[in-house]
C-alpha cells in the first residue's frame, strides 16, 4: 500500500513534526511518503500532486490554521480517488469527532491525541494483520453511527525513534525552522488551552534529544523552536540543555523556546546572562493578561512581580530577545481592564510584543463555558471571538486597530527612538498611542492599501499634526534620525522636505576638511579623503543635541545632524551647531 502522510503549513519555511513522527514510528513495516503544503497553495495543485503519488492512504495532520482547506482537498480526492482511505489526526479534530464524522462524509478514520501508536496499529488493520476493534485511540462511522475507541496507552518517549533523519528532509534542513519536542504535557490548566486537557508532563530521552540537534546542526539548520509547553518546568532539565547548547552550538543558529517566566529563578537567568552568546537564545513568554481575576476564572497561575522580575532580568543581560504574548477577550477583561494589562506588559519594553485574540479551542474549558460568559465567535476555524459579556464588538475592533500599528510601528523596530518619546512625553499611556494611531489608520483607510517604508513615517507625522499637541519638530528629528540608523547607505531619496542650504553645506563641509573636530574626535580619527567626505554624508537640519540625546536627554539646539555611512558598520552620528556657520 502507498502510504502518503500529509499536511498544509502556514508558510513554506515551517516543517510539521507530527507527520515525521508518525513516519518514523511506523517503520520498518511501513514507509511513509511525507507531503506537505502550505494553505496559500492552490487546492487543485495540492490535490493533483497527492493524486499522482497513487495513494491508498493519505494521513492529514490537522489544525486551525489548516483545516478548511484541507476539508476542500479532502473533498476533491474523495471524487478524483475514492478508493483512498483517508485518516485525520492532529488537535483540531481530536476533539468533536462526532461532528467532523457526520459533517465531512469522505472522512474514514480520526485519529484522537497522541498518534503515533494508534496510527500504526490502523496500518496493521489496513494491512490485514489486526482487527479493527483492536486499534486503540480512532474514530469511525458504521452504519450512520459514530464509533469511538477507547483511548490508546501512552507511549514511553524514551523509546521514540528519530524524525529527524529522513534522506529527502536533508536539502530542505538550512531553508526550514527545524521543531523539536523535549517533552509533551503542560502541569498548569489554563482553560483556553489545548495543552490543559493532557495530565501530567512526560519526557524524551534527554541524550537522543541532543544527537537530533547535533545532526540538524551539522546539517545547516539556522533556527530551532523547541514545542514544549513549559520548557523550563524542570530547572535542571533546562539547565543542563542550556549548558548543551552553549556549549556545542554553531555560530548562526537560534533556538527559540516558550518558557514561564514567574517560575525561573534569578540564579538561572544569571548564568544565562554571563554564559550565553547574544542571539542564541530567544523566549516566548505567555503573559496573556495581569488581570487577578481573569487569571483566577481562567485557571491560570502567575505571579506577574516575579514574571516582570524575569523579564527585566534578561532584558537587562541584553543577550536574549523575548516575545511576549497578550490575549484580548478572556472572561471579565473589559476594554478598560485590557489597556491597563497591555500597559502593564508594554512598560517591560519586550523586543516583540504580541496582541493575539481569544480563539475558543474544540476541546477546552473555555469553550464549554461560552455561554456563561456571553461569548459571540465564529463557528469555523479558528473560532475567534466577535465579543462577550464585558467586550463589545466595536471594542475588539479597536483592539485590532492597536494589533496593527503595534506590529508596524513597534514589532518591526523601524523607528523605536520615536515611539519611546511619544509613549512617554506625548500620549497618557502606550496603549492610547498605538490605538488612537489605529483608529485614525482605519479611517483614512490605509488599512485597504499597500505602503512603502516612506509611508509608515509620513503617516505618522499626519496622524500627529492633525491630533495636536505634540511637537513635530522634535518628533520629526526623532523619525529622521531612526530612519538614518537602519540605512546602511547613503539613501538616494528621504522622505523629508527641509534640505540644508547649498550654502550653508558648501561652509559646513569646507569647515569639516579644515578642522574634522567640529563633528566629534571619533570622525576625525576616521582621516577622510575629500572624496569620502563628499560621497558618504548626509548633512540634515536638526534641533536636537545628539550627544545629549545618546545620553537620555532630549535638549533642543538648532544645528544639522551629520550623518556618515561607513563602509562596514552603524552609520556614525554628530550634530554640528547652527550658530558657527550663519
Amino acid at each position: 500500500m502507498n502510504i502518503v502522510l500529509a499536511t498544509l503549513n502556514a508558510k513554506y519555511i515551517h516543517t510539521n513534526l507530527a507527520i515525521r513522527y508518525l513516519k518514523s514510528y511506523a517503520q520498518p513495516e511501513y514507509d511513509a511518503v511525507l507531503a506537505e503544503y502550505t494553505i496559500k497553495d492552490p487546492t487543485f495543485n495540492i490535490v493533483s500532486d497527492l493524486y499522482q503519488k497513487k495513494p491508498d492512504i493519505i494521513g492529514f495532520s490537522c489544525y486551525i490554521w489548516n483545516i478548511e482547506e484541507t476539508v476542500r482537498i479532502i473533498h476533491m480526492i474523495k471524487k478524483v480517488s475514492p478508493n483512498t482511505k483517508i485518516v485525520l489526526g492532529g488537535p483540531e479534530v481530536s476533539y468533536d469527532v462526532h461532528d467532523w464524522l457526520q459533517r465531512i462524509k469522505e472522512i474514514d478514520y480520526i485519529i484522537m491525541g497522541e498518534g503515533e501508536l494508534s496510527f500504526k496499529q490502523l496500518l496493521h488493520y489496513f494491512h490485514g494483520k489486526l482487527p479493527l476493534e483492536e486499534v486503540p485511540g480512532i474514530a469511525y462511522m458504521r452504519d450512520e453511527k459514530v464509533i469511538i475507541h477507547p483511548a490508546a496507552p501512552k507511549i514511553d518517549l524514551r523509546n521514540l525513534p528519530s524524525p529527524f533523519r529522513f534522506e529527502e528532509d536533508v536539502h530542505h534542513i538550512p531553508k526550514r525552522i527545524a521543531y523539536i519536542e523535549t517533552s509533551r504535557g503542560c502541569p498548569f490548566n489554563c482553560q483556553f488551552c489545548l495543552s490543559s486537557i493532557e495530565v501530567g508532563v512526560r519526557y524524551f530521552n534527554r541524550e537522543k534529544i541532543k544527537d537530533d540537534i547535533r545532526y540538524l546542526m551539522e546539517h545547516g539548520v539556522r533556527t530551532v523552536k523547541f514545542v514544549d509547553r513549559t520548557f523550563n518546568i524542570s530547572r535542571s532539565y533546562a539547565m543542563e540543555m542550556f549548558q548543551f547548547l552553549i556549549d556545542e552550538h554553531k555560530p548562526g543558529v537560534v533556538f527559540q523556546f516558550e518558557i514561564t517566566a514567574d517560575i525561573m529563578r534569578p540564579e538561572v537567568i544569571q548564568f544565562l546572562n554571563e554564559n550565553a552568546p547574544k542571539g542564541l537564545f530567544r523566549f516566548e513568554i505567555g503573559i496573556q493578561s495581569t488581570n487577578d481575576l481573569t487569571n483566577d476564572l481562567v485557571k491560570r497561575r502567575q505571579n506577574f512581580a516575579k514574571l516582570s522580575r524575569t523579564v527585566n532580568m534578561v532584558k537587562e543581560g541584553g543577550k536574549i530577545d523575548q516575545h511576549l504574548d497578550l490575549i484580548a477577550g478572556l472572561p471579565e477583561e473589559d476594554y478598560m481592564s485590557f489597556r491597563k494589562t497591555f500597559n502593564d506588559v508594554f512598560a517591560m519594553r519586550p523586543e516583540e510584543l504580541q496582541l493575539g485574540f481569544l480563539k475558543l479551542l474544540r476541546g477546552t474549558g473555555l469553550r464549554l463555558q461560552a455561554k456563561q460568559y456571553g461569548y459571540q465567535y465564529v463557528d469555523m476555524a479558528p473560532y475567534e471571538i466577535f465579543s462577550n459579556n464585558v467586550l463589545s464588538f466595536e471594542d475588539i475592533l479597536h483592539i485590532k486597530q492597536t494589533e496593527d500599528i503595534l506590529e508596524k510601528y513597534w514589532n518591526d523596530h523601524r523607528m523605536n527612538g520615536t515611539i519611546e518619546f511619544l509613549v512617554t512625553d506625548v500620549f497618557d499611556t502606550a496603549f492610547d498611542f498605538f490605538q488612537e494611531f489605529g483608529t485614525y489608520w482605519d479611517e483614512k483607510g490605509w488599512s485597504r492599501i499597500g505602503h512603502q517604508l516612506e509611508d509608515l513615517f509620513t503617516r505618522l507625522l499626519d496622524f500627529l499634526e492633525q491630533r495636536g499637541n505634540a511637537p513635530i519638530d522634535i518628533v520629526t528629528n526623532l523619525m529622521q534620525l531612526d530612519y538614518l540608523k537602519a540605512q546602511q547607505f547613503q539613501p538616494r531619496k528621504i522622505w523629508w522636505q527641509h534640505r540644508v542650504l547649498e550654502d550653508n553645506s558648501k561652509q559646513i563641509f569646507k569647515a569639516l576638511r579644515e578642522n574634522p573636530e567640529i563633528a566629534g574626535e571619533q570622525f576625525a580619527e576616521m582621516n577622510l579623503c575629500e572624496k569620502d567626505l563628499y560621497k558618504h554624508t548626509l548633512l540634515t537640519p536638526f534641533n536636537i543635541d545628539y550627544e545629549a540625546y545618546q545620553k537620555g536627554t532630549i535638549k533642543k539646539q538648532k544645528g544639522y545632524l551629520l550623518t556618515f555611512f561607513r563602509k562596514n558598520g552603524s552609520p556614525y552620528f554628530a550634530t554640528i551647531e547652527a550658530a558657527k556657520f550663519e
